[in-house]
């Protein structure tokens, strides 16, 4: 068969069976019915909340982000990893994303500091161009006067140019 026939028509094949097997798959049991098991059994499901203190697996509090402390303190609520409690997340969480802002703020600023002060120097240098160049210029016409000079002189036109008065 041709790739460009066998290729679609198997991606269309695999989108199909993973739908399927979404949609036909059980769904998962409450977070209530493994209330007394273990942290690891709880938080298999991701919509579980792990409470130590009370040994409890209850449904995560999706209202309210952050789960009340009536439910379940932050030092003892588990989510995710059961090595890891939700005040040591919300901490981690909060200084890496300052770190980042913050690198983020210092790079702005030495970014934007850093072109300036290439800025600068691309004009100094386009100055100094310009002067080396209006230098070379002025140079040449001084020469050229000279010459123009010297052929007078040889020529006897030295004198003042008869057509001045009309300019």
């Amino acid at each position: 068969m041709d790739s460009r026939i066998l290729l679609p028509a198997l991606l269309l094949v695999v989108g199909l069976a993973t739908v399927l097997a979404q949609t036909t798959s059980a769904p998962e049991p409450a977070c209530e019915t493994k209330n007394g098991t273990s942290c690891e059994l709880c938080l298999k499901n991701v919509k579980c909340l792990w409470c130590i203190k009370t040994k409890a697996c209850v449904t995560y509090p999706v209202k309210t982000i952050l789960p009340p402390h009536a439910l379940c303190p932050l030092n003892e609520a588990r989510w995710g990893l059961c090595w890891m409690n939700f005040q040591t997340l919300i901490i981690t969480l909060a200084v890496l994303g300052g770190v980042i802002i913050i690198a983020f703020l210092i790079c702005l600023f030495c970014c934007c500091k850093c072109e300036n002060f290439g800025s600068r120097r691309f004009d100094a240098k386009m100055e100094r161009q310009a002067n080396k160049t209006r230098t070379k210029q002025e140079e040449r016409k001084a020469e050229m006067n000279q010459r123009h000079d010297e052929i007078r002189k040889k020529y006897g036109l030295s004198g003042q140019n008869p057509y001045s008065k009309f300019a």
